[in-house]
């Protein structure tokens, strides 16, 4: 999956084979915000028209815009691994929000490829 960032807001971005062009939608929000462009110059700027134009629409509306994502993240693991992974935490001399974080991190870092704006 091809990702983008800006303003806080994350997209998913594929390439359609049939009409030739790059479709993106915002991620991590409910509301269906979508933009697209025939290279990575015109993607890129859809995508911050469509960004800061779905902004703008919540504030003449009185709506809240929703934001991706909070920087909480609860999990249900048995106590078998919340166990281990105390331990591994301890082991590295880390906090286990912080060896979590470093682990994720990893596993995102090596499984997806990421365009940056």
């Amino acid at each position: 999956m091809n990702t983008m960032t800006y303003n806080g807001y994350i997209a998913s971005v594929e390439y359609d084979n049939e009409d030739r062009i790059f479709v993106g939608h915002l991620a991590g929000i409910r509301d269906i915000v979508g933009f697209h462009g025939t290279s990575v110059d015109e993607l890129e700027s859809a995508f911050e028209e469509a960004v800061d134009h779905y902004l703008e629409i919540c504030e003449k509306t009185g709506q809240q815009p929703q934001q991706p994502y909070s920087g909480n993240l609860m999990v249900t693991i048995s106590p078998e691994v919340h166990a281990a992974v105390a331990t591994a935490a301890e082991i590295n001399k880390k906090s286990l929000n912080q060896w979590i974080t470093e682990i994720l991190t990893q596993a995102v870092q090596g499984t997806s490829r990421t365009i940056s704006t």
